[in-house]
């Protein structure tokens, strides 16, 4: 006899089922997502999606606490023994609550049904192909994420926090050059009530309307505007900095040694500018990083360029290592641009780092170079030596001067 396998959420608990829902309300839901809701004992959604639902479901209903994500994990497991239905706008597991509770229960306690998303209704009403837009949320983020992925002719569909997005936005590409994009704001998509307002964002001449909204814009560079591509080395005047920063063919080798890679975590130590982690998560968008910094100046100058360039979530900590590095989370990259010479850096950075990680360090001095020696030596590695010469006047003429030298080491830790 052969044993077939349950359908997700079906076992294991009485009932955890995620259910998306448009701005149309109970009107636009499937059959599967009116069963789920009418065999629910708790309900809980937002106050928004609650208020869509008919007044004559038996279940309890629940507004989410706030804030919601500590809490999540103790309401779920206040109600395992119940019928739990959560309501989420659209499609649950886009950048919804679906995916944050498949992580805490696992995807065979769970059963989804998602609802056309936002994004793939803003797509039809534009004639977007879906897999050439790129999507940034300012839910609980950022609005300075749009900076990373500014390019002449993208495509772009930010989800809005509030009414005030779509006014906020249009300043930021005006500031960042591109003042020409053409921005559409789709209002309650899917819904009786669904509206279009367009403009451009030099010139958006609409007020805040419904909260319940989409943003699109078709980016268009103008003169001033410079483009900031994703492949790491960035010209050096990208960033503001005090000297205090790797130069650019330096840092375009440091990044291709620590290697960004999804999701992984990258040390920044005696970041300077933040250059190596500002390029490490424009590389790769999943990456996190933290920029440690013994100055408070610079930590401040650090965040404005993370801003500038599109990645404010760079997470700065303001202390002197290896004291400040002993509770940070346990990296999969470091990078090491200063403090050599400080007893015991190197030592934490390794004892830290993940087996298989990769450490990278620079020196630019007699001492720090001794120091890169010995360490390879012990843990193996590769040591570069790297010279760099530009064009510039020289008299009536022109010759080539140098840049300082700097001797790099890269070295990734031994898998157990």
């Amino acid at each position: 006899m052969t044993a077939t396998s349950a359908r997700p959420g079906t076992s294991a608990r009485p009932g955890l089922t995620v259910v998306g829902i448009g701005a149309d309300g109970w009107a636009g839901l499937g059959e599967a997502g009116r069963r789920a809701l009418r065999a629910a004992e708790v309900v809980v959604a937002g106050r928004r999606q609650l208020d869509l639902l008919p007044e004559d479901l038996p279940a309890q209903r629940m507004s989410w606490p706030s804030p919601l994500l500590p809490a999540l994990p103790g309401l779920l497991d206040t109600h395992a023994d119940r019928r739990l239905c959560v309501l989420a706008s659209g499609d649950p597991m886009w950048f919804g609550i679906g995916g944050r509770i498949v992580e805490l229960v696992g995807p065979d306690r769970v059963e989804v049904l998602p609802h056309p998303s936002s994004i793939a209704l803003a797509c039809a009403r534009l004639g977007w192909p879906v897999e050439r837009v790129t999507v940034v949320s300012a839910v609980g983020r950022d609005l300075a994420r749009v900076r990373r992925v500014l390019a002449p002719n993208r495509r772009i569909l930010v989800l809005s926090v509030d009414a005030s997005t779509p006014s906020a936005l249009a300043g930021l590409l005006t500031d960042a050059g591109y003042s020409a994009s053409s921005l559409t704001v789709l209002e309650s998509l899917g819904s009786g009530q669904e509206q279009r307002r367009d403009g451009t964002a030099g010139n958006w001449p609409h007020p805040p309307g419904d909260p319940l909204n989409v943003v699109a814009v078709h980016a268009t560079a103008g003169p001033d505007a410079v483009l900031r591509s994703s492949v790491p080395g960035l010209p050096d005047e990208a960033y503001e900095h005090d000297g205090a920063l790797t130069k650019r063919e330096a840092r375009a080798l440091a990044l291709a040694r620590l290697a960004p890679a999804p999701d992984e975590l990258l040390w920044d130590v005696g970041a300077g500018s933040g250059s190596i982690g500002i390029e490490w998560l424009r590389a790769e968008p999943t990456c996190r990083a933290v920029a440690v910094e013994a100055r408070p100046d610079r930590a401040e100058r650090i965040a404005g360029n993370a801003s500038t360039l599109g990645v404010p979530e760079l997470d700065v900590v303001v202390g002197r290592a290896p004291a400040v590095l002993a509770g940070l989370p346990a990296p999969d990259a470091v990078f090491v641009g200063g403090g050599l010479a400080t007893e015991g850096v190197l030592d934490a950075c390794w004892a830290a780092l993940a087996p298989g990680g990769r450490l990278v360090a620079h020196a630019v001095t007699i001492e720090g170079e001794r120091e890169l020696t010995i360490r390879a030596a012990q843990l193996g590695g590769d040591l570069t030596r790297l010279g760099v010469e530009r064009a510039a006047p020289l008299g009536g003429f022109t010759s080539w001067k140098p840049a300082r030298a700097l001797v790099q080491w890269a070295v990734s830790k031994p898998c157990r």
